[in-house]
């Protein structure tokens, strides 16, 4: 199921990266879609992964590659493009966000650095919108001294 946009004057849009990408411009906030040619690269080779993968990927499996290739990369990284907040986290969010609602405290602690980057998405102002809060334990419960 592709998202089209239809506009006022021409033809709609088709595909979630163009039209992201289009709203993003015409709300002048060219920022989100980075500012250096190397930032501009890597948010839409995350789009690219959030369309091919995320939304492509379907078995726990996938999702179990997704969550490993995010943790990995996130490892020395605040945002996917780096330091600088982007569409490439807003619209990974979105697609992951039904993902990490059903996650375990256990997944989500294997899944250290992914948790940490959605947690902080998630209360990042403006993103979440209508979706629910996914809860992230921060202190454990039990310690191994006994």
């Amino acid at each position: 199921q592709v998202p089209v946009l239809q506009t006022n004057n021409g033809p709609g849009l088709t595909g979630l990266m163009t039209i992201a990408a289009h709203l993003v411009r015409q709300a002048r906030k060219e920022q989100l879609l980075g500012s250096t040619a190397e930032e501009k690269a890597v948010v839409q080779q995350w789009l690219e992964y959030r369309v091919t993968r995320v939304n492509g990927g379907s078995s726990k499996e996938d999702t179990r590659t997704v969550l490993k290739d995010l943790n990995m990369h996130l490892e020395d990284k605040v945002y996917l493009a780096g330091n600088i907040f982007t569409l490439a986290d807003i619209l990974m969010y979105y697609g992951l966000h039904h993902i990490m609602v059903d996650l375990t405290v256990q997944e989500k602690e294997k899944y250290l650095n992914v948790s940490r980057w959605f947690n902080h998405i998630q209360h990042y102002p403006g993103v979440r919108q209508h979706l629910p809060d996914v809860v992230f334990i921060k202190n454990r419960l039990y310690t191994n001294a006994h």
